[in-house]
């Protein structure tokens, strides 16, 4: 054999193991991205489990406070409008890479709760009604539920975190996009929540 021909063929056979890797590479690198974005898609599951136990929850408890507080109208209205405005935005993962209707998301869960909260301190006002075992419980699983909106948000933005961070590094965002992974949206504070409260007595 020519000393060319095997100078030649050891030529080719370096090309095809720097094509066979990075081929080997952009194809594990996509499938790192699959898996991620299934995983930020699982963990918003997760928040949205919460939040529909949380809608789920509210027609109980504002029958019950109801039943003590019948003249507190406009406090059952204003939980009624929140969660109609919550309702109405329907949870796709598309939401995920739509940072202005992930942010009216936000903004209406943000008003759920704010309306809610109203809710709990009209019913403070009523001793017969904290003392109502129907009342107790609801409400016991309402904070229940906050509590697991919180650690899902936050699981939701350390998925989220982990993603973008992906998606963002080099040589890894080249083939990010090539096929169309964009960043996801986080899940913001609320507006004010970093000044302290303002506590009299």
């Amino acid at each position: 054999m020519k000393k060319s021909t095997i100078i030649l063929l050891a030529v080719l056979g370096v090309i095809l193991l720097i094509a066979f890797s990075v081929v080997s590479w952009g194809v594990s690198t996509y499938n790192s991205f699959v898996t991620l974005d299934q995983g930020v898609k699982s963990q918003w599951s997760q928040v949205e489990n919460q939040y529909q136990r949380r809608m789920d929850l509210i027609p109980n408890l504002v029958e019950t406070v109801k039943g003590y507080a019948t003249h507190e109208s406009s406090t059952f209205e204003e939980v009624a409008n929140a969660r109609a405005s919550a309702g109405k935005i329907v949870l796709t993962p598309e939401i995920l890479k739509d940072p202005q209707m992930f942010a009216k998301f936000e903004q209406a869960q943000t008003g759920l709760s704010s309306a809610l909260t109203h809710l709990m301190a009209v019913a403070e006002n009523y001793p017969q009604l904290k003392a109502n075992e129907n009342f107790l419980q609801l409400q016991a699983q309402l904070e229940g539920t906050e509590n697991r909106i919180a650690t899902e948000r936050r699981r939701f933005n350390e998925v989220v975190q982990d993603y973008n961070t992906r998606i963002r590094v080099f040589p890894s965002s080249i083939i990010a996009g090539m096929n169309g992974f964009g960043e996801k949206s986080y899940f913001q504070a609320e507006a004010g929540a970093d000044v302290a409260p303002k506590v009299k007595f």
